[in-house]
């Protein structure tokens, strides 16, 4: 399957590419990345390739999933974010990591943006989710900037998620505000 490419303002969203795993090693090996995701281990340099090849694999299954981000001006690739919904999953999400050297300059919001637009646009989508560890305020704030709302609360991989979730509906009449 072809993997959309999307360009914003200050980014590329694309596929995974092999040169992408001295980047991608780094973020997944950096502990203060990974302390929210999954199970917050760290993965080693072969567990990160093998991350990025099941990534690929969900666009292959999915017809969607996680893009690669590549900051336009640097042509670095700084992080993933997508459409994430692995089997037993309780709804599609919307997910994001950036490598810590570009953190707190809105890349995961304005990637974010691109994802949930796709999910609905693209996919149909009638409600998206985001789960996000209870201490991790920093994606608290991008689930917030993307218009989603703390739904619930639930159990993934053995540690406590809140989800945060907006309607297609909602998401439409946010995003005719922006542009009003």
């Amino acid at each position: 399957m072809q993997i959309p490419k999307i360009i914003t303002k200050r980014l590329i969203l694309r596929g995974f590419e092999e040169k992408d795993l001295d980047a991608y090693a780094e973020m997944g090996g950096d502990s203060e990345v990974m302390r929210y995701i999954g199970t917050g281990q760290i993965l080693s340099r072969s567990e990160s390739w093998r991350n990025m090849a099941m990534i690929l694999g969900h666009w292959q299954l999915r017809g969607y999933g996680m893009w690669a981000v590549e900051e336009r001006q640097s042509g670095e690739m700084i992080g993933r974010v997508g459409c994430w919904q692995p089997e037993g999953w309780i709804g599609l999400e919307i997910g994001w990591t950036i490598r810590r050297a570009f953190w707190r300059q809105g890349f995961a919001t304005e990637a974010g943006k691109i994802a949930i637009a796709y999910a609905f646009n693209e996919l149909q989508e009638t409600h998206v989710i985001s789960l996000i560890h209870p201490e991790n305020i920093a994606s608290r704030r991008v689930a917030k900037k993307l218009g989603e709302k703390l739904q619930a609360s639930t159990e993934v991989m053995g540690k406590e998620a809140l989800v945060f979730g907006i309607s297609h509906e909602e998401w439409k009449i946010k995003s005719q505000a922006v542009f009003s």
